[in-house]
């Protein structure tokens, strides 16, 4: 629930085009709706601009249906990441708009139209096998309002991929750098320009990658000041905190 619907309520009230009992039916679940398996946080966007969005791994199937469910009677975007094919098959039935973003594994039905920022936010990937996390990052600041710009495959093997994309780069508010491997892409992007860097590893890589660990640390310890990371595979929180910095 936004400020603006709690106000529509308040104005009704005062207007008398409703009654005190009317309103408190509407106001019923404000803070949170309780099911036998969710807490449904319907305060959230009132106090961080965002509804709360759906995390669908260890989820069943039916959970996941309740929970749309319960969100659907609230007039709140949906967004429920990390949803595999099939669960999107079974929970289409409950609105005829919800749509799935196979690469970003994202459910989503939009509401409200969103106020895009004039500028952009940049995803890129230092390999295609990078791909699907930043799908995921791109996917979720488009949901939440952003515009994107993507740049895949300029990673460290062949740098030069990476040179006429500058420009794009350079125009970007803020850029998120997704990369497995060694994870060096990020640091070499913090060397050449001037905006907040978004640093996601990923798990891709052969065994002394550790499963993304790797990446993570050279991350963590890149040398160029301005670059942020995020969790191994963590698409999701990079579009999400690149979303924040994009709409300051």
């Amino acid at each position: 629930m936004t400020n603006e619907e709690i106000s529509r309520i308040l104005e009704s009230v005062k207007n008398q085009e409703i009654n005190t009992n009317e309103a408190l039916s509407l106001l019923k679940d404000f803070s949170f709706q309780e099911l036998e398996y969710a807490k449904i946080d319907h305060h959230r966007e009132l106090r961080t601009g965002y509804p709360e969005i759906i995390y669908c791994s260890g989820k069943t199937t039916e959970q996941v249906k309740g929970i749309i469910s319960a969100m659907l009677e609230k007039d709140v975007d949906i967004m429920a990441t990390r949803a595999s094919e099939a669960l999107f098959e079974a929970v289409k039935e409950l609105h005829p708009e919800l749509i799935y973003f196979n690469k970003a594994r994202i459910i989503s039905l939009r509401k409200r139209k969103p106020v895009f920022p004039d500028t952009s936010i940049c995803i890129m990937t230092a390999g295609t096998s990078d791909i699907p996390v930043a799908e995921e990052a791109a996917v979720t600041a488009e949901l939440l309002g952003n515009k994107t710009e993507r740049i895949f495959d300029v990673g460290v093997a062949g740098i030069h991929r990476l040179m006429n994309k500058l420009d794009i780069i350079k125009k970007s508010r803020v850029v998120i750098v997704v990369a497995g491997m060694e994870g060096a892409l990020a640091s070499i992007i913090g060397g050449l320009i001037d905006k907040p860097i978004i640093a996601v590893p990923t798990s891709v890589g052969y065994g002394a990658n550790f499963g993304g660990v790797s990446a993570l640390l050279a991350m963590l310890t890149s040398c160029a000041g301005g670059v942020s990371v995020v969790n191994i595979d963590n698409g999701f929180g990079a579009g999400y905190y690149a979303s924040m910095i994009n709409k300051l």
